[in-house]
């Protein structure tokens, strides 16, 4: 038997655009209450074993949220069906079923009751629930004082020990500190060797490569991909660069060279490149790219040139910058049309967006053309690494 069943399911909301909010409001308005239907869920069926950890990605508004209040009932489908075999906990709004003016213990028995335990079951708990949150000097205080972590920390710790056999989770490991963060995925992974069926929200690829069996892409809701992670992940990471790009105007920041109108040397097309010669937007870090340069020139008016390359991450940090100068190369000499070639063996970029900027120089650095930001594409770093680049290394312990 499947944990999860979902059948052909569909939700929808009205938007209104012109609605009152009291009732003389709406009465003298009746006429004037025009609304949308805007359909954020079309005919979504999958299963999910009983186990099985199961990651949703898609871009903001696409259903991901839907979907779980949808199987934890906080929802109900227009049409459709949902079937949840056994006790489900979800984690799906920070603080959801807390009072504000009750303490972090009352909350506990309050919120442990809403998932289905007794209070027996609550009090055998209640030490276990509390020591996973850390807020033993706070316990008593009025979660109203809490700042938004400690919300998360005893939000988590009451959904983890409930004994549920289905366990939602919505983005919510994004919120406290790095330490919390790193103890609440490791207790995710003990609850999915226990068996529980586990789906989750989030926005971190390298965070679901690390727990998930599979991973679901929802696009404009429906599913786009159903399949392994490491296989949906960079099509949509690829995909997520492709609408930037169209989306996105390029504004370099960085000081541009003067152009000449009558230039004899101009890029014509600027790509990147898998091994397999196909154009691309995303990789994962240490995959070998190309960077392909196709120039026009005239070769009676175009001197010998020096093609230089700079790296930029979004926040316009330059994380690395050449030319063939200073790599004391041969001068380049331009033909009618030209392809030119920088083959990277491993880009050790860490996970972001980044950009190339190319110029095309005479070797006494006078300009031909310059492209900035000639292409952005994002870097999928499985490890979740911090920085700018990887540094090849190797562990030791002895």
């Amino acid at each position: 038997m499947s944990a999860i069943e979902i059948h052909d399911l569909k939700k929808s909301f009205r938007l209104y655009t012109d609605r009152g909010s009291s009732l003389k409001e709406k009465l003298l308005s009746k006429q004037r209450r025009h609304y949308e239907t805007r359909t954020v869920l079309d005919g979504i069926s999958l299963t999910a074993a009983p186990g099985e950890v199961i990651g949703l990605i898609g871009k903001n508004g696409s259903g991901k949220s839907t979907l779980l209040k949808l199987m934890s009932r906080i929802l109900f489908p227009d049409s459709g069906s949902v079937t949840m075999h056994g006790r489900v906990s979800s984690l799906i709004e920070l603080g959801a079923g807390f009072h504000p003016d009750m303490t972090g213990r009352e909350n506990i028995f309050t919120n442990a009751a809403i998932f289905g335990l007794t209070h027996q079951e609550i009090t055998e708990r209640l030490d276990a629930i509390i020591a996973f949150s850390e807020l033993e000097e706070f316990i008593d205080n009025p979660v109203r004082t809490y700042s938004s972590g400690m919300y998360m920390r005893l939000a988590f710790s009451v959904a983890i020990h409930v004994g549920a056999d289905i366990l939602l989770i919505d983005e919510i490991l994004a919120v406290g500190d790095a330490a919390f963060q790193a103890k609440c995925f490791e207790r995710l992974m003990e609850i999915k060797a226990e068996g529980v069926t586990i789906v989750i929200v989030s926005h971190s690829m390298a965070q679901l490569e690390r727990i998930c069996d599979r991973t679901i892409w929802l696009d404009s809701g429906r599913i786009r991909m159903d399949g392994a992670p490491n296989t949906v992940h960079p099509l949509y990471l690829e995909e997520m660069g492709k609408r930037q790009q169209l989306s996105t105007a390029a504004k370099p920041k960085t000081a541009q060279p003067e152009i000449p109108a009558d230039s004899p040397a101009k890029w014509t097309r600027i790509t990147l490149r898998n091994e397999q010669d196909e154009e691309i937007t995303a990789l994962r870090t240490g995959e070998p790219v190309i960077l392909q340069m196709e120039y026009e020139a005239d070769p009676k008016r175009a001197a010998e040139a020096l093609i230089g390359l700079a790296l930029y991450r979004a926040d316009n940090a330059l994380c690395y910058g050449t030319n063939t100068q200073r790599e004391r190369l041969k001068p380049v000499t331009l033909r009618e049309k030209g392809v030119i070639r920088c083959r990277f063996s491993a880009m050790q970029l860490v996970a972001g967006t980044y950009w190339f900027d190319v110029g095309l120089r005479r070797m006494d650095m006078f300009a031909y053309d310059y492209a900035a930001q000639a292409v952005r594409f994002t870097v999928y770093d499985p490890i979740d690494e911090t920085g700018i680049a990887r540094q090849p290394h190797e562990w030791e312990f002895l």
